[in-house]
């Protein structure tokens, strides 16, 4: 299956009541009034899109309308699709890499988000990518965490470092540091703990990976991906404002996106937060953690068929 084939697959909650509206707001359509701009409205917020990125979005389409004296609601279709892949970044944003050295990856989220999963999928990619990656197993609050990346170096063939539960996280990553540039690693990958309601031992926390990383590592991590659940909606976008206090984000991961209704919460993502979306998880294999791509994700967003 091609990569657009299992986007378009992943987002099939959300496109079937997406594209269907909007499908029967546009189709038959002789004019484009007021009313048409505030059911449009309407069709974008019920896809967690947001509100105020709905507005944004309805009230440039109304005036690029209006400037360029646009009737053909086919074009004010394409238009609209347009705008939404200009909100998301029009093109792909890579991982940040390090050419001549190791590249890190600080993954960072609530645990339950699907963190854990996403750093061994993460891992898979690159591996597959003939990179030599190595984890760290840096989210020791949780046994199950250890556990859980453990079972995902065992499934791809890629080590972990890790110690005990309760363990120092950033004695964990220094280890994992000094592995890596052992074995001439291209990527470590960090899993980190996540809890919300110790909201300053969190920032602690990750502020002293963050210390021991760029101790080692000039100009490390080179990349901080934000792990978000989409199936959580706005609340995603919440949470992901308690961790940009913690840390720096480079990136966002949103996960879960076939089990969810209201995948727009990506495009509201980008646009809220003004950080760009790298990955999104459109299923439980392991393949399913896909590079994201605004443009091919709107023609999914859109499809009918």
């Amino acid at each position: 299956m091609g990569i657009f084939s299992k986007i378009k697959d992943g987002l099939t909650k959300t496109r079937q009541g997406f594209s269907g509206k909007m499908e029967n707001l546009f189709s038959g359509l002789k004019k484009i009034d007021e009313e048409t701009y505030e059911e449009l409205e309407e069709i974008l917020i019920s896809a967690d899109i947001g509100v105020d990125v709905s507005i944004k979005v309805v009230d440039e389409l109304r005036q690029e309308v209006k400037e360029n004296k646009v009737k053909d609601p086919e074009e004010v279709y394409g238009l609209l699709k347009n705008k939404l892949v200009e909100v998301m970044g029009s093109t792909p944003e890579p991982l940040n890499k390090d050419t001549s050295d190791l590249t890190v990856i600080m993954v960072v989220g609530v645990n339950g988000g699907g963190k854990t999963t996403t750093v061994g999928k993460l891992a898979k990619n690159l591996k597959d990518n003939g990179d030599r990656v190595l984890l760290a197993a840096a989210d020791t609050f949780r046994a199950a965490a250890i556990e859980q990346l453990s079972a995902w170096g065992d499934r791809i063939g890629v080590d972990v470092i890790k110690h005990q539960e309760s363990a120092d996280p950033a004695a964990v990553v220094y280890d994992a540091i000094a592995a890596a540039k052992a074995r001439n690693a291209d990527y470590l990958i960090c899993d980190t703990a996540g809890r919300l309601h110790t909201k300053k031992n969190l920032m602690q926390e990750l502020s002293k990976i963050r210390r021991v990383i760029s101790r080692e590592i000039p100009d490390a991590p080179q990349e901080v991906l934000l792990v978000l659940d989409a199936t959580t909606g706005q609340n995603a976008i919440k949470q992901a404002e308690v961790f940009l206090e913690a840390t720096s984000v480079t990136g966002i991961v949103l996960t879960k996106l076939d089990g969810t209704a209201k995948g727009g919460v990506v495009i509201a993502t980008r646009e809220e937060l003004g950080i760009p979306v790298k990955y999104i998880g459109v299923g439980e294999r392991e393949d399913d953690l896909q590079n994201f791509d605004p443009e091919e994700f709107v023609e999914a967003l859109f499809e009918t068929s």
